[in-house]
């Protein structure tokens, strides 16, 4: 028994340094414990606990703690994960999001639910997955009340806009947003609803939040990616040489850091006042509230050579008596901004936030937008 219990860990472990199983199949999170024997697949523990949803086609078991029998360990032999992305995401569209570890849990569950129960990516693929033209019924919390109600939106790839209507029968929309200024971002904690989707976009050159839901996982991801996919159409014919990776890049993201920070005036005697800050690209916005619509303020954050600096800064009573202590100086070519953070370690976060985007260089684009936040009133 202890030879055949040492045969089965040392066959395991061979599998699990082989380069192509050593990430989650699902998500790439690093060390896989676990594994799928039906789809022959290496999975981490999150995602082993959206396969065990799937017991039809998938079933679980530890790669330490569970005895694999010996066809089951030729089986993932043969296959793996290099072989499961081979059939399950044979033809993802290019635009279509491939979420990680990091991303929340709807994300996930449907992409695995997408690739194996659905089988969406195997061959040609199946005709529901999303390409820029969607109509439907989401909840959108209302700007004033809080209270999310049913609203009718449209979104048009031809159009290049996503509209919604405060009623079917409207003849006009309440709102027409162009797919080229729209960031969407799943935020299922801020919001307090599982499937929660956060639409931002630049109005009068500043940004709106919108914040949607749908009861079904399915259909608020279908609309995640048929925006994506709307933006992917318009930026082919926007840049006609640009390649696919750099379209890519320039589609829905996740916002680069969000949290409290406090924030005072441009005098030094200002005080203090407790904000949300959410930083989405070049953008700096901070907000009373994480789900109000519209920011209080927003910042620019250009490039270094360009003037843009951060710096950790320590904070006295001179500046207002702020109630967290760790500081932030960050500089901008006209004026230059004091925040403070509740620890140290926070601090530490919104710097390193600060420098991965002031250490890019600019593009013209952003130079434009750089050039319209300098003529703000």
């Amino acid at each position: 028994m202890s030879g055949e219990h040492d045969w089965n860990k040392t066959s395991i472990r061979n599998l699990i340094t082989k380069e192509w199983n050593t990430k989650c199949a699902d998500c790439g999170a690093p060390d896989p414990g676990w594994a799928s024997f039906p789809l022959g697949v290496f999975i981490c523990v999150d995602c082993s606990g959206i396969h065990r949803n799937l017991s039809e086609i998938s079933k679980v078991r530890s790669l330490t703690m569970d005895h694999w029998e010996e066809t089951q360990i030729q089986f993932l032999e043969n296959h793996g994960n290099d072989v499961a992305k081979k059939i399950y995401e044979a033809n993802v569209p290019v635009y279509y999001y491939k979420p990680t570890h990091k991303d929340c849990h709807v994300l996930r569950e449907q992409w695995i639910r997408s690739k194996y129960e659905r089988k969406e990516f195997v061959g040609k693929g199946i005709s529901n997955i999303s390409y820029g033209v969607k109509k439907g019924n989401l909840f959108k919390k209302g700007r004033d009340n809080g209270q999310y109600l049913s609203r009718l939106f449209i979104l048009s790839e031809m159009d290049g806009t996503l509209k919604y209507f405060t009623r079917p029968d409207a003849k006009e929309p309440k709102a027409v947003i162009k797919v080229d200024s729209i960031n969407a971002s799943f935020q299922p904690e801020k919001m307090k609803q599982f499937n929660g989707l956060q639409i931002t976009y630049i109005k009068d050159n500043r940004t709106r939040n919108i914040f949607l839901y749908h009861s079904d996982g399915q259909e608020i991801v279908s609309w995640f990616n048929a925006i994506r996919s709307a933006q992917y159409r318009y930026m082919q014919v926007a840049f006609p040489t640009a390649s696919d990776n750099e379209i890519v890049r320039r589609l829905t993201r996740n916002f680069i850091k969000e949290g409290y920070m406090e924030k005072t005036g441009p005098k030094l005697n200002d005080g203090f006042k407790k904000r949300w800050f959410t930083l989405d690209n070049r953008r700096l916005m901070y907000f009373k509230d994480p789900l109000d619509a519209f920011a209080k303020g927003e910042v620019f954050l250009g490039s270094s050579e360009n003037g843009y600096h951060v710096m950790a800064e320590t904070i006295s009573s001179s500046h207002g008596n702020p109630m967290w202590n760790y500081g932030i100086s960050f500089s901008t070519p006209e004026r230059t901004y004091l925040f403070s953070c509740e620890t140290e370690s926070e601090q530490e976060s919104w710097i390193h936030a600060f420098k991965s985007v002031i250490s890019q260089p600019m593009t013209l684009r952003e130079y434009t937008i750089e050039a319209q936040f300098k003529r703000r009133p």
